[in-house]
């Protein structure tokens, strides 16, 4: 497969009044043609912050301590302002997580979505309104003609997030980053607005990138997973291994917490304490002091990443060749059995 992004041992730490905050230590990862990679984790687990560089658009108290960002080869890090505005909104676009917020309400949705294509591609005014009526066809806004002039305010939750993602679609960006963009949205709007995403990136060919803290909108949009805690990724694999054959403590917390029809016990698992302090990150394993399965090595050492498969790795001591044997949770344990026999079917 054709590899679009690559981001290599990225480092990223914001000045503050406190200190310096590490949000991002030693990120790597990769993202391939047309594939969707979620990145999932908690609130402040580095996951918007990974992206932002991937675009440009970190705060100005952000310094980026070590890493690259190769798109198609070259990397983002070292272009320069007037370098990145040709890239963002034409070669790589971004779906907020507020469509209220990312929307000018003072300008037409009509000139809002063609006006990146007109910047980029210099498209007249005409031409530009006329491709955008498409695009709006197309991501299902009703009536799209009459409601070109239109202002956002005078549509519903979901129709703004079709508008968000058409502005991002407009010159079929080889990737989108899709940032938590179903979080305001009820529960069938979501399940929409993911069926849409998921048709486009058929018809386009791009590549995505989904942010995400629900597990349950993962399952149904990702080719793979990449879970992050305390700015690293702990766990990444295919979205099946990540669900089925869950190795880090991290993830089988984040599954247990999640509702399903095999449950066992009548109360959601909750993951105890509270994210790391990133002013002073811990030496060994940052989620060591929440975790019930931690090993003595855990507060001494990080963990190294340790192959489950060709393509799922786990940076947890608990695969180690020595480690202890531990016992997961019930819920985990009928995710690995499932696994099992998956496994053993098709290679019948």
């Amino acid at each position: 497969m054709e590899k679009v992004l690559k981001v290599k041992n990225l480092e990223i730490s914001f000045d503050t009044f406190a200190g310096k905050v590490q949000a991002i230590r030693d990120v790597s990862f990769e993202l391939y043609k047309g594939e969707t990679l979620a990145i999932v984790g908690e609130s402040g687990s580095g996951k918007s912050v990974t992206t932002r560089s991937i675009m440009g658009l970190l705060a100005s108290n952000a310094n980026i301590d070590n890493g690259e960002i190769l798109f198609n080869g070259t990397d983002i890090l070292k272009k320069s302002e007037k370098e990145l505005q040709k890239i963002r909104g034409k070669e790589i676009a971004m779906i907020f997580q507020d469509p209220m917020t990312s929307l000018d309400p003072t300008m037409p949705i009509g000139k809002q979505v063609a006006e990146s294509l007109m910047k980029h591609n210099k498209l007249s005014k005409k031409e530009g309104l006329r491709q955008a009526l498409d695009l709006l066809n197309l991501v299902g806004i009703p009536n799209a003609e009459k409601r070109l002039k239109n202002y956002p305010h005078q549509f519903s939750g979901g129709q703004r997030q079709r508008i968000v993602i058409a502005i991002a679609l407009i010159c079929y960006p080889q990737i989108l980053i899709a940032d938590e963009p179903t979080t305001a949205l009820d529960v069938t709007i979501q399940a929409q607005i993911l069926e849409l995403l998921k048709d486009i990136q058929q018809k386009i060919n791009s590549s995505i990138i989904f942010i995400t803290h629900d597990l349950g909108v993962v399952a149904n949009v990702a080719d793979r997973v990449a879970v992050m805690y305390g700015g690293k990724i702990v766990e990444v694999g295919t979205a099946e291994e990540i669900f089925y054959n869950p190795q880090h403590p991290y993830t089988w917390g984040l599954l247990g917490s999640m509702p399903t029809l095999e449950g066992t016990g009548d109360r959601l698992y909750a993951i105890p304490g509270s994210p790391p302090d990133l002013l002073d990150p811990p030496t060994g394993d940052a989620f060591y002091p929440r975790n019930e399965f931690a090993l003595q090595i855990d507060a001494e050492q990080q963990p190294p990443f340790f192959d489950v498969s060709p393509t799922h790795k786990a940076a947890t001591w608990l695969l180690a060749p020595q480690a202890p044997k531990v016992t997961p949770p019930d819920e985990i344990l009928i995710r690995w059995k499932k696994f099992q026999e998956k496994t053993r079917q098709a290679s019948v």
